[in-house]
């Protein structure tokens, strides 16, 4: 992708031929100017179908603070999908699985004004009727689930709604998509999506390789989604789908979601014109009912100083040790888009695609109807 930087519809100026911002300053004093308020949104059902509630640099468990809750109010989100698994360790996972789960279940009970557990469809509409933020409990590995598929129905009691299949490495289910062999669902993997079927479940085949995607699309009686990833005819990284893949994601009636990341560009950091060449790119190929968002993010904006430099250097070399971490990590490329770098970036870049001569109905199926109609399906 070239690195020239247009003139984008927001009255913002991009800087120019630079593979970073050369000063953070300019990017955060832009995710100040927005285009004004897109009318539909208050009455939208808006869904992040990879993030949550929390501040980036706060302690692992620690209770949500009031400024995040006041964050919350202020994305009018409807719903996100929480991750509560561990990812890429079978002998960790389960019990860390175990702890999140209560974790949040203790924050709903702290904060019912402000939280509910989104278990079905009603759910949905009582968060939106409510004005509360949905929990959406999801997996990013099947680790979790060692070798009992028996344990879907646990998860699934305890109210899992989204088992992605695989976390960028080999697991028990299939390939990742870090693995260089790319051998797709393993025999195990496809009975798992068969139980997942059965239970309801949807299935999120993001971080997961091209075949293991492929064939798990294939194989479900049911239309799955890729909750946060970006396309790879734009960024040619591992963690970015296909046009293939993309494709028969929305012929099965899925849905894709465009994250907030670093893998929407191949250098440097991407900004909120980035994501919207990929949301673009995802309509052409899949149509206006399979495109959403992911952010792949915390609903509080960062807060960029040395500390959250510090702290997000720190997670790439611990993710590079842990043999997670995807080509397109880099500890000068952060993981937000400094001109959505708001709570309520949902409602910017609604604004924004209405700019861009996008429909209202169009505008609020990406923002959030589309997953709407997923988890219904998936759910019954």
């Amino acid at each position: 992708m070239s690195l020239t930087r247009r003139r984008f519809m927001t009255g913002i100026t991009l800087l120019a031929s630079a593979p970073l911002w050369p000063s953070m300053r300019e990017a955060l004093a832009a995710s100040a100017a927005t285009p004004g308020r897109w009318p539909g949104y208050a009455e939208a059902i808006v869904i992040d179908a990879l993030g949550g509630p929390g501040e980036y640099n706060a302690e692992p468990f620690a209770p949500l603070s009031a400024k995040a809750l006041d964050d919350v109010r202020a994305s009018g989100l409807t719903a996100v999908n929480v991750t509560v698994s561990g990812v890429g360790s079978y002998a960790r996972d389960a019990d860390e699985t175990i702890r999140n789960i209560a974790y949040w279940n203790a924050q709903i009970a702290a904060h019912p004004e402000h939280l509910l557990q989104v278990r079905s469809a009603a759910d949905l509409a009582m968060a939106k009727q409510s004005g509360r933020l949905g929990l959406v409990y999801g997996f990013q590995d099947a680790t979790p689930l060692g070798e009992d598929l028996e344990r879907v129905a646990l998860y699934d009691d305890l109210g899992v709604r989204v088992f992605q299949l695989t976390y960028n490495r080999r697991n028990l289910i299939g390939d990742g998509c870090l693995e260089p062999g790319n051998a797709g669902l393993s025999a195990l993997g496809r009975t798992l999506v068969e139980r997942l079927n059965e239970r309801h479940l949807l299935i999120d085949l993001s971080h997961a390789g091209e075949r293991t995607t492929r064939e798990a699309i294939a194989r479900s009686a049911k239309p799955v989604a890729i909750s946060h990833s970006g396309c790879a005819a734009l960024a040619a990284l591992p963690r970015n789908k296909t046009d293939t893949e993309l494709r028969e994601l929305a012929d099965k009636g899925g849905v894709v979601g465009i994250y907030l990341m670093p893998f929407l560009r191949t250098q440097g950091q991407p900004t909120a014109e980035d994501l919207v060449a990929h949301i673009e790119h995802a309509l052409q190929v899949c149509g206006e009912d399979h495109v959403g968002i992911g952010s792949d993010g915390t609903i509080s904006p960062i807060d960029f100083n040395d500390a959250f430099k510090r702290k997000h250097a720190a997670d790439v070399a611990d993710r590079r040790n842990r043999g997670i971490s995807a080509p397109g990590e880099d500890a000068n490329v952060y993981t937000f888009l400094p001109d959505l770098n708001t709570a309520d970036r949902l409602a910017t870049l609604a604004a924004l695609l209405a700019r861009r001569g996008h429909s209202d109905a169009r505008i609020g199926k990406i923002i959030g109807g589309n997953f709407a109609r997923l988890f219904r399906e998936t759910r019954g």
